[in-house]
């Protein structure tokens, strides 16, 4: 049995027939670039995470570096973050012309450890910039506590968690703005590059909004120096009939990683991933850790399944931030996840036999590796 890492052509086929006709509505009406269908994206999106506005951009790296922008983050600032993101994350501080500056991660989420953080804040911090990595949020109540004493806004990182939430509050509307990605393979995914800023914010909605169309407040004339960062007519269109299945989706992931927890749960040598009791995790990814991951998943790549890694080198540890001094050791946690997790196949329309089917798999190559059996 072959079981891929990721299946969108299974994921768009019984979506084919409405998703052509929605970007057929696109192309009669010509409106490309922004318009309508943007607009009305934004609305239902807004709704659907509990929030007073969305704004669409070009990528979720634009939402988090737009977002920066407009509170005003820029040069001699310093923003903390986490270490084991994407690189996206750090990117989109570096270039408002700030700092970024990391704290470790817990042990059990991956998630920032909001007992590090009040030691990474200085007079010179601008925002706090919590990711929520796999689909699970953040310990928001700890880091908004200490966020609200120093006066930093909170930006989440909700790029992998559409969907989740936290004391049955949705991912993104819990700091002064939630940054998302619609890339392909996210939850809820675009056809290309696509990404939203939500907020209760009215003014920075508006200045995001300016920023994302070259600063303009109206046709030709603009208040700001902005960017081109629109999002397009046509990801639009798609993304709306995707996000009424959001839910659904969503569902069929959590169960996958109930058969995944059920399957491996007497593996000792799996460590399985964990959902704090507060949260609703959305499972963007399923990343588990193990002892010689790339070892195993080479074994189970030739056994016909396929893994990920995220992320093989924390970002402290990126030849583009070798400036900011940081060696290993510097952030342990982070440091072991990137040695040890394993992210297995994790998408709606798996099988209950394709999953049995890597668990055992993955149970016989992590046993061989130990020298005895584990029983699959």
């Amino acid at each position: 049995m072959k079981v891929p890492f990721l299946d969108l052509k299974a994921h768009h086929e019984p979506l084919r027939a409405e998703i052509n006709a929605a970007i057929a509505e696109v192309i009669d009406s010509c409106a490309f670039a922004g318009g309508p269908f943007v607009a009305r994206f934004e609305e239902e999106f807004a709704r659907y995470c509990g929030a007073r506005f969305a704004v669409g951009v070009g990528s979720g790296t634009d939402a988090l570096w737009l977002t920066l922008l407009a509170l005003g983050v820029g040069q001699g600032d310093e923003v903390i973050t986490v270490p084991n993101t994407f690189m996206a994350t750090a990117e989109a501080i570096s270039y408002t012309g700030a700092l970024p500056v990391f704290v470790d991660v817990d042990e059990e989420t991956y998630t920032m450890d909001a007992e590090l953080l009040e030691q990474a804040i200085t007079p010179r911090t601008k925002a706090i910039i919590p990711v929520h990595l796999f689909g699970q949020c953040a310990d928001m109540d700890r880091i908004q506590e200490i966020a609200g004493r120093h006066g930093v806004p909170v930006v989440e990182d909700a790029c992998q968690a559409h969907g989740a939430t936290y004391k049955g509050q949705k991912a993104g509307t819990m700091g002064v703005a939630g940054c998302f990605s619609f890339y392909p393979g996210k939850n809820l995914g675009a056809f290309g590059e696509a990404g939203a800023v939500v907020t209760n914010d009215p003014d920075l909605a508006e200045t995001i909004r300016m920023l994302r169309d070259h600063g303009q407040a109206r046709k030709y004339v603009h208040s700001k120096i902005g960017w081109n960062a629109r999002m397009d007519g046509i990801q639009a269109a798609v993304l709306r009939v995707k996000l009424a299945r959001l839910d659904e989706v969503n569902a069929r992931r959590r169960a996958h990683a109930a058969l995944y927890r059920a399957l491996l749960a007497d593996c000792e040598d799996v460590i399985l991933p964990i959902e704090a009791p507060w949260n609703m995790h959305v499972y963007h990814v399923y990343a588990v850790r193990v002892k010689d991951r790339d070892g195993v998943m080479e074994a189970l790549a030739q056994r016909g399944v396929g893994c990920g890694i995220h992320y093989p080198i924390p970002i402290h540890l990126q030849e583009a931030y070798n400036r900011l001094g940081h060696k290993p050791g510097s952030f342990p946690v982070a440091e072991r996840c990137a040695r040890e997790l394993l992210s297995l196949p994790m998408y709606p329309e798996l099988t209950c036999e394709q999953i049995r089917y890597v668990c055992a798999e993955l149970k016989k190559v992590v046993a061989a590796r130990r020298g005895y059996e584990c029983v699959a």
